[in-house]
């Protein structure tokens, strides 16, 4: 596949770099000519010194060909506009942009424009550690209506199967972090203590799955 990203900071000219590892053809645009020294001498793609929603620019970085387009500059309105135009003007189907104001990434969202909110998403996972109740959304569909989220599970569901906890308080559990790694669980994996649980859910059905995780499976709490 060509891929194109607008932005040769540290995530650009990472991303680039390993996308060109995978097989892929990659071009990097920058206003800033210097910045392509990120890039090391070992890499094989475009360079291409414009602005990154100009659709000159773009078709020099081969955006009619390319099969994705990541906007990762450090202006959230540029980054954004860039992949608006990628996506409206020439059709790219997958589109994702760095946004470092949550409160707009969740607007952009809605727009149908994938985003990755870098400050939202730091600071959720260190309050997610310090802070370590209810359920924080790291993902939405654009309507709202369903969300992935970390919930915190009490204590007494450790050494309960996933099956247990999913028919209980009605989710799906979508990953577990286990000592700091991601797990695909199945129905037969058993919680342990320091699993952190990634479930998708109803956004209504939010309160009600906070409450069934804190309280524990039922022959447990008494019910």
């Amino acid at each position: 596949m060509h891929i194109v990203i607008m932005g040769c900071g540290r995530v650009g000219s990472a991303l680039a770099q390993t996308l060109e590892q995978q097989g892929h053809t990659v071009a990097v645009i920058d206003q800033d000519p210097t910045a392509f020294r990120r890039l090391g001498p070992g890499f094989g793609g475009r360079r291409v010194t414009g602005i990154g929603f100009d659709q000159d620019t773009l078709r020099e970085a081969g955006i009619e060909e390319a099969g994705a387009f990541a906007a990762v500059s450090s202006g959230d309105n540029s980054n954004i506009i860039s992949a608006r135009v990628a996506r409206e003007m020439f059709g790219v189907e997958n589109v994702a942009a760095r946004i470092y104001d949550p409160r707009r990434a969740e607007v952009y969202q809605r727009l149908g424009i994938p985003t990755v909110a870098t400050v939202r998403w730091t600071a959720d996972q260190m309050l997610r550690r310090l802070l370590p109740s209810g359920a924080e959304p790291l993902w939405r569909d654009p309507t709202g209506g369903v969300q992935l989220a970390e919930v915190h599970a009490s204590p007494k569901w450790v050494g309960h199967k996933i099956s247990k906890l999913q028919e209980e308080t009605g989710v799906r559990v979508a990953f577990l972090t286990r000592l700091g790694e991601a797990i695909l669980p199945s129905s037969q994996t058993v919680l342990q203590e320091g699993d952190l649980v990634h479930v998708m859910m109803r956004t209504d059905d939010v309160e009600k799955v906070e409450a069934a995780f804190a309280e524990g499976p039922e022959e447990e709490s008494g019910h």
